[in-house]
């Protein structure tokens, strides 16, 4: 009975219309040739950032939008509530490297309908996807981990990271992205990612402004 059900609900679900975008090719080609097997999404058109995206969506008013949240020019979260004024019935699903907190607490809040991260198997993406078509909001196991220690952590509800502290004190000895990166051991990408986060969070918006509200506020 279950099985005649499962093929039955195949047959009336209408495929989603769906757009990808992540500036990594190789994963952004792995992530179609899953949902093309899978058979429940036709896939659009596919953009490796945000403004060649917004073009995408613009043109196709897709049902789906699947986007990677650290995107070259415009980042994921102004991305989503760009989409969110576009079309704010289409459903999203990010998928991102980052699980700090704060950023994951900010992305919810724009409603999205699922957050995963790029380590989490092909079965969980296949599973969030289908719950989202569903209706329902889906949060990967190791979001949902991540956001039950920060209710009973309270350093997990700092303004700020302890790696975007450690950008913040480079910041303030004027060093330069790519030796904050040679420094800490990351990408420039990955901190120019944190440099925006850390500006947002702040609420600041010049170099000037981030040291005085940085001092004022005992984070360095």
């Amino acid at each position: 009975m279950k099985f005649s059900w499962s093929i039955r609900r195949k047959e009336i679900q209408k495929h989603m219309k769906t757009i990808l975008i992540d500036d990594h090719t190789i994963l952004l080609d792995g992530i179609r040739a899953l949902l093309e097997r899978d058979g429940e999404h036709d896939i659009l058109a596919t953009a490796t950032n945000a403004e060649e995206g917004l073009d995408l969506l613009r043109q196709h008013k897709p049902d789906l939008l699947i986007t990677d949240f650290n995107l070259p020019g415009m980042d994921g979260l102004s991305l989503i509530r760009r989409v969110k004024q576009l079309l704010p019935d289409m459903k999203i699903v990010v998928l991102s490297m980052h699980d700090e907190t704060h950023l994951v607490k900010e992305i919810l809040k724009e409603g999205v309908n699922a957050y995963l991260l790029k380590k989490d198997s092909h079965k969980e993406l296949l599973e969030a996807l289908r719950q989202v078509q569903d209706g329902k909001v889906f949060l990967s196991d190791e979001i949902n981990k991540m956001l039950i220690r920060s209710l009973n952590n309270p350093d997990e509800n700092r303004l700020l990271t302890d790696r975007e502290r450690e950008i913040l004190k480079l910041i303030a000895k004027e060093y330069s992205n790519k030796q904050i990166a040679e420094e800490l051991f990351i990408s420039e990408r990955t901190v120019e990612t944190h440099r925006k986060n850390i500006f947002r969070k702040t609420g600041t918006n010049s170099l000037v402004g981030l040291i005085k509200f940085a001092y004022s506020n005992n984070l360095i």
